[in-house]
């Protein structure tokens, strides 16, 4: 089924490598267009992504994974063209949220109560950008301080749990992916029945 609905996908260098492409080509499946951008590069640059694991450590393990084709420019992004924005975790947040454009894009999609999805360690994008103030999130659990001091709510679920808050949706990391993608789709309309194409609706 040929559909213009767009979705935005914000990822970079050493974000978590199942945070990027596991989402990216979920919402592909479901008949999304997804534009997969990071700042300062454009349409068919790559970014290296970084494999997080737990391995019974204090903290992840970090190794190499794959390299992501990015499929649109950054710089050539207009998110009022966009149903909703899904960003990726790992350590890209760390540096992305330093970038302005970054941070006004997030804001555009929380003002305009447009879905909005983050993963593990994107919520610090969210944090920086000011936007978690009086809503009830989850994030990587050493994220959760942040999330306090910026005036939100933490929620502690496993990791294989998702927390919606109107047109927010967060998860702790990627083995919550299908209770997190399949809220992500709830709030934005999407209606998939076993055996039917899927159906892509505004909500």
């Amino acid at each position: 089924m040929e559909n213009t609905k767009k979705i935005l996908f914000l990822t970079g260098d050493f974000a978590e490598d199942y945070e990027t492409m596991v989402p990216f080509q979920m919402l592909l499946m479901v008949g999304y267009e997804v534009h997969a951008v990071c700042p300062g590069k454009k349409k068919g640059d790559f970014i290296k992504t970084a494999i997080h694991d737990f391995e019974g450590d204090q903290t992840y393990t970090e190794k190499p994974g794959h390299n992501f084709q990015l499929t649109y420019s950054f710089a050539d992004v207009n998110p009022a063209d966009y149903e909703g924005l899904v960003i990726a975790g790992g350590r890209a947040p760390e540096y992305l949220r330093l970038n302005q454009d970054v941070l006004n894009l997030v804001k555009h999609f929380a003002d305009n109560n447009k879905p909005l999805a983050a993963v593990c360690h994107a919520i610090q994008i969210l944090t920086a950008a000011r936007v978690v103030a009086g809503r009830r999130l989850t994030a990587y659990p050493a994220v959760g301080p942040e999330v306090e001091i910026a005036g939100g709510t933490f929620v502690s679920v496993e990791a294989t749990e998702a927390v919606v808050d109107g047109n927010l949706v967060t998860s702790p990391a990627w083995p919550g992916h299908p209770k997190f993608i399949r809220a992500f789709l709830d709030v934005l309309g999407t209606k998939i029945e076993l055996g039917q194409p899927a159906t892509l609706a505004s909500v």
